[in-house]
């Protein structure tokens, strides 16, 4: 059986791949060169933290900031910005949707999105954002 953290990864990845059923999906892979008609996302497993540590049963709390890169292109008949922001906007109505990850997690939130142009010379417009969703969440063994 996965480990918490694992399992909680797992959790945020198949609640990306829902609200966005028509992206290219990644983890913990680099930029593709080429980004894809539908846009794509690639979530890195990111940092846990230092644990808040309880006693009785001990138990290590964790707030998991989770890297999302989330880019888009234009199209001809919408901006590359438009077609970012409505991307941003399903995955936050996702998390809004399920606070808990089905019960992997005691919150899940997502911060707010810095975005930058990826566009090069001669290839065509598209926009990246920048977005952390923090799953806070407990285990009884920081390894399992």
């Amino acid at each position: 059986m996965p480990s918490k953290r694992e399992q909680v990864l797992q959790g945020v990845s198949v609640l990306l791949k829902a609200a966005l059923p028509k992206a290219a999906h990644f983890r913990n892979e680099v930029k593709p060169e080429a980004i894809p008609a539908n846009g794509f996302v690639n979530m890195d497993d990111g940092d846990p933290g230092e644990p808040e540590v309880t006693l009785n049963p001990t138990t290590w709390i964790y707030e998991h900031a989770i890297p999302v890169d989330v880019a888009a292109l234009k199209s001809r008949t919408v901006s590359a910005e438009l077609r970012l922001d409505a991307m941003l906007q399903a995955i936050g109505a996702a998390v809004a949707a399920d606070r808990t990850l089905g019960g992997l997690c005691d919150y899940l939130m997502v911060q707010a999105a810095t975005t930058e142009p990826l566009t090069a010379e001669g290839a065509a417009v598209s926009r990246l954002a920048l977005v952390e969703i923090v799953a806070v969440y407990g285990t009884t063994d920081p390894l399992n």
